[in-house]
């Protein structure tokens, strides 16, 4: 589900992808209060309401995936009340411009869907065997870590590069987007560009491909990101940015260095024949520390394959080197999750993934050993000099 805009790349200067937390109705008479929050862990025994029937301001899908974390005291509370205190959470993503940029955005969507005839209509209803290689398609089926783990390379820490889409996939996609392009040219309709960073390219949720990408981000890239990237909400992503970047010499170049608008990351090389276009990786860094320097073992760049993904988590540092010759179209779908975006608010320790929290809490650790064994150290020696004293 896209949330609207299409959000840009964050520069790596931090800031951006929090989210400011909503109170808690524990009853539909009672206030919401700054003090009341979200679940850590779902309610597993709880089934959601269904918001289909809504004019909502996000997708009712959304709301769905959030409300499995609603307070225990929320669950028995009437829809109206739960829509008003999930959507207080969702709202705090967007400030008050951007809402409006997001309605103008949905309007500019709905006229070009309106519009436009696709080309390719099967790529527009998801066809996992027609989409993906089998290997990928059987590591999904099987759907356990060994079985996703047996056709992935790590070549970097929390960088995974995996066998993923068909030549013929690849090659409908890469038409559908050179059709609707041309489409824009011929009704010189103005095309919005997938983030701020990207000149060219095009937002494929822009154009019809939304369910598509939906049920790409549920069913193939949730499964994995569950067993590699828990920590960063992998288990709970509920919403997308789906669209291609296209570079070569009349298009983008290169790309500078940022972190992205995601949780987890999906990057698929589509082709076609070019030189150049590594993606550079220098760790990864929390809003804090997002511009602290890199370390020897973080530093990794990857050369693009047609057909090839490459999943990381969202705030894994990383750019793109010159493509030199030729021409190059990628595939991204930025994943997000609402819920781990409100609870990453109460947190201040992320050594579970960011590089430098890890390198200052193993920092601190040693300072206290060190500390620990000074005090010993003069403690024995002090009952030394006792000893010797009394002797």
């Amino acid at each position: 589900m896209s949330l609207g805009a299409a959000s840009g790349d964050l520069p790596a200067t931090g800031g951006g992808n929090g989210a400011v937390p909503g109170g808690e109705l524990s009853r539909p008479s009672v206030a919401m209060t700054s003090q009341q929050r979200l679940r850590p862990s779902p309610n597993k025994d709880h089934t959601p309401d269904s918001y289909d029937d809504l004019q909502l301001d996000f997708s009712p899908a959304i709301f769905s995936s959030l409300e499995r974390y609603l307070p225990s005291t929320m669950l028995g509370v009437s829809r109206d009340d739960k829509v008003k205190f999930m959507r207080g959470i969702l709202l705090k993503y967007l400030p008050h411009g951007e809402r409006n940029r997001a309605q103008r955005h949905r309007e500019y969507r709905q006229k070009i869907i309106s519009n436009y005839q696709p080309l390719h209509r099967d790529i527009y209803i998801m066809h996992p065997s027609a989409f993906f290689v089998p290997t990928f398609l059987k590591a999904i089926n099987d759907n356990t870590e060994e079985s996703l783990r047996n056709i992935m390379s790590e070549p970097s820490p929390g960088v995974f590069t995996f066998e993923m889409f068909q030549p013929q996939f690849c090659e409908l996609l890469l038409s559908e987007v050179k059709n609707f392009e041309q489409w824009v040219n011929e009704v010189r309709f103005r095309i919005m560009r997938p983030n701020t960073m990207n000149k060219y390219g095009a937002v494929l949720d822009d154009f019809g491909l939304e369910t598509m990408l939906d049920k790409l981000m549920e069913q193939f890239v949730r499964p994995i990101s569950k067993v590699f990237f828990h920590e960063v909400g992998g288990s709970t992503l509920d919403s997308h940015h789906g669209f291609v970047v296209e570079y070569g010499n009349d298009r983008d170049v290169d790309l500078g260095f940022h972190v992205d608008d995601s949780e987890v990351t999906l990057n698929v090389c589509l082709g076609k024949q070019f030189s150049g276009g590594e993606l550079f990786f220098r760790g990864t860094r929390c809003d804090k520390h997002v511009n602290t320097g890199t370390h020897s073992e973080e530093i990794f760049d990857y050369s693009h394959v047609p057909g090839r993904a490459v999943l990381h988590r969202g705030r894994h540092r990383h750019g793109a080197r010159a493509t030199t010759s030729g021409h190059r179209i990628n595939l991204l779908l930025w994943c997000r999750s609402s819920m781990f975006r409100e609870m990453k608010k109460y947190q201040k320790d992320f050594s579970s993934w960011c590089g430098e929290c890890l390198r200052e809490k193993k920092e601190r650790q040693q300072q206290s050993v060190v500390a620990t064994r000074s005090l010993f150290n003069s403690a024995l020696m002090g009952d030394l000099l006792r000893v010797l004293w009394t002797s």
